[in-house]
């Protein structure tokens, strides 16, 4: 039995440079990322279709449709796409329709996951800690963000597209299957809640200016509060925001102008201090 044949090594790099090089380019509300599924493939069909001009425009043809994902954690569907055409390509029972039925099916929940994973949990969290690398203009902050999430994204951008390429449809259920992406999911965001709430705690101030006097006593009701329990007016203020925006569905300027009437009220009336 001969073993099974796959893509070159370098036709594999190709293809994963051009998804991640142009995966967002020339997007328009009709095909989205189509275009860099098309030119990925364009750049391989040699060897996908060797001296075969037809087959070469009737896959370009096919994957011109819409298609749509997180870029980063979905560049394993690309990966996908690019093994069952050359499967089918090399004579195998893959047939069209279905690499696109995979395709379109994929597309939406690892969207998802990327989304909640990455933009949703990640980035916020990497900026938060850029944030308070740079409170004096440093470039510390900036240099962190980039090093960190490129070190985190080509690593597991190239093992996922690679990894969709060798192993074809079946490459989704690692992460579909068995309740692996509600797992990593909920891990993700409990760390990134925990990271956001310390950056809250640590760069948010609720000056109270209260202080209680009686002949040459003053006492300082904001020292006390500290005292007992530092940083309560602040925690106070993050869960009446949470009642307002999750509870009572505020908008964020609908908050952020209610606040603005508590600062400039607490402010003339020494209640709130800078």
């Amino acid at each position: 039995m001969s073993e099974k044949k796959t893509l070159s090594k370098k036709a594999i790099n190709k293809a994963y440079l051009d998804w991640m090089f142009w995966n967002l380019s020339v997007q328009n509300f009709e095909r989205m990322e189509g275009p860099a599924i098309v030119k990925m493939l364009a750049d391989v069909r040699e060897e996908l279709y060797p001296g075969d001009p037809q087959a070469q425009k009737e896959m370009l043809e096919r994957h011109s449709i819409f298609f749509n994902t997180e870029p980063f954690l979905g560049s394993i569907v690309p990966g996908i796409v690019l093994g069952m055409e050359y499967e089918m390509a090399q004579g195998g029972e893959v047939q069209p329709e279905f690499i696109n039925s995979i395709k379109t099916a994929l597309m939406g929940p690892f969207a998802g996951i990327g989304d909640s994973l990455l933009p949703g949990t990640l980035c916020p969290i990497l900026l938060s800690i850029a944030l308070g690398l740079c409170q004096n203009g440093e470039i510390l902050g900036p240099l962190f963000y980039i090093l960190v999430f490129l070190g985190i994204m080509i690593p597991l951008t190239k093992f996922l597209f690679t990894y969709g390429v060798k192993t074809g449809a079946n490459a989704a259920e690692l992460v579909l299957a068995g309740g692996l992406k509600d797992k990593v999911t909920k891990a993700a965001e409990t760390v990134g809640l925990i990271v956001v709430g310390a950056v809250t705690a640590s760069y948010t101030h609720v000056n109270i200016g209260l202080v209680y006097t009686s002949g040459d006593l003053a006492i300082d009701i904001a020292a006390i509060l500290n005292s007992l329990l530092p940083g309560l007016s602040v925690l106070i203020m993050s869960f009446i925001t949470y009642v307002l925006m999750v509870k009572k569905k505020w908008t964020v300027n609908k908050v952020m102008l209610l606040f603005l009437i508590i600062a400039v009220a607490g402010y003339f009336t020494t209640v709130l201090t800078v």
